[in-house]
């Protein structure tokens, strides 16, 4: 099973989730989630494949979620709204997100990694 590994390569969690990854033998490709932000669609398919509402994919311990108020924007946004403001800057997307294209993890859980992917 190969998988697709969102990341921002500064990110300790994602750091974390990469070493967990590595040291599982588990294949997967890398994508720097700011200089390849996700598009709208890809989005869409991670946000329906996860069964998570749009709202959880947002990084709200980052500076620029608060930067650009997103608590509030957030508040009436709808799931188009959100999946566009995501698409619109890689760092106000919660990180690491990992897939294989049916399944989806958002953030770095062990227990959840090791549910999921092994």
């Amino acid at each position: 099973m190969s998988l697709t590994f969102y990341w921002y390569p500064n990110c300790g969690t994602c750091k974390k989730a990469k070493k967990w990854l590595d040291d599982n033998g588990l294949d997967y490709e890398t994508i720097h989630i700011v200089e390849q932000t996700p598009t709208e669609d890809e989005l869409q398919q991670l946000i329906h494949h996860s069964d998570l509402p749009a709202r959880k994919f947002f990084n709200t311990s980052g500076k620029k979620y608060r930067e650009h108020n997103m608590k509030e924007k957030l508040k009436d946004a709808t799931e188009k709204e959100m999946i566009e403001y995501l698409a619109s800057d890689g760092m106000l997307i919660k990180r690491p997100i990992v897939t294989d294209g049916t399944k989806v993890t958002i953030g770095f859980k062990e227990e959840q990694f090791t549910e999921i992917w092994i």
